[in-house]
């Protein structure tokens, strides 16, 4: 049987040389081609965020970029040169603006129990000497003023039918019965309607409300016009507001009526020289924007 067979030729055959050139080429065909491969951005981004969820992703970031972060593919790769050890670019991710909303953290958050009481400590004591500033400043306005009707009633003072003193934010401007009002009487007298004129002059001079307060002694009287001190003290007062408003410079808005009979005496109704000093009128002029509001300025109570 081997006598047979046909004895082959020694070597290879012929055309594997020109199969193994064909194989050649295309490896070279292809490796060109990875070499000038390049990886699509935009289609990465789609492909990451359509997998997103695959792979575990807790919070959404909207996306309006190409994704931001470390690529599993190394950044600096090149196919066509061998690459160079590099380190790792730390690239942060911005969230959107309502997001940083929930993120930011508060300053006072962030802030100790005793820091913020110390804050608040310091405000408070600003608020102190600003109100004591506010209340030493006002006092000056009022002794200043009260020195300057002082002065332009230098001559009813000097014959004591009118005094002028100041009560913490108040000037008290009293008209004494003597040569104002007859005995029993609300009208004024003739000659001290001139007294009223330049009292009128410096109370519109003055800001601040004004009010008008009777009074009486504690001597009773009923007659047919007046049933009580009640009525003859507010009575007075009445007299003296339209006094005031005779001058078009006084405000009726800042002026209010006060009868007070015998309620609230200067000294102890015990003597005629007694009952006399407390037969008045009173111009309270009240100090301060705290009246119009109906707060109370905090002014510290008069020495002596």
């Amino acid at each position: 049987m081997s006598d047979d067979c046909p004895k082959c030729d020694a070597g290879l055959p012929p055309w594997l040389a020109t199969f193994a050139d064909l194989m050649s080429l295309l490896m070279c065909f292809f490796v060109l081609l990875l070499s000038f491969a390049e990886i699509d951005a935009i289609r990465f981004k789609k492909m990451a965020d359509s997998m997103k969820d695959a792979f575990g992703v807790q919070r959404e970031v909207q996306v309006t970029d190409i994704v931001m972060g470390t690529s599993v593919i190394k950044q600096e790769f090149s196919p066509s040169t061998i690459p160079e050890p590099s380190l790792v670019d730390e690239v942060r991710q911005q969230t959107t603006d309502v997001e940083k909303q929930h993120l930011d953290v508060p300053d006072a958050a962030s802030k100790s129990e005793a820091e913020v009481a110390a804050e608040a400590e310091a405000e408070a004591e600003a608020a102190e000497e600003a109100a004591a500033e506010a209340a030493e400043k006002l006092m000056q306005e009022i002794a200043q003023q009260a020195e300057e009707i002082k002065e332009a009633m230098q001559l009813e003072i000097e014959e004591k039918l009118v005094t002028v003193e100041t009560q913490q934010a108040k000037i008290i401007i009293r008209i004494n019965e003597k040569g104002s009002f007859p005995s029993g009487s609300a009208k004024l007298n003739d000659d001290f309607y001139g007294v009223m004129v330049r009292l009128s002059e410096a109370v519109a001079k003055t800001p601040g409300k004004v009010v008008v307060a009777g009074h009486s002694d504690d001597v009773p009287i009923s007659t047919n016009r007046f049933r009580s001190n009640w009525e003859l003290s507010s009575a007075r007062a009445v007299t003296v507001v339209h006094a005031l408003l005779d001058d078009p410079n006084v405000d009726p808005g800042r002026v209010k009526v006060e009868g007070h009979a015998d309620s609230q005496p200067l000294v102890p109704n015990d003597s005629r020289e007694n009952r006399a000093i407390n037969r008045r009128v009173e111009l309270i002029i009240e100090r301060g924007s705290d009246v119009e509001s109906g707060e109370a300025l905090a002014i510290p109570p008069a020495q002596g």
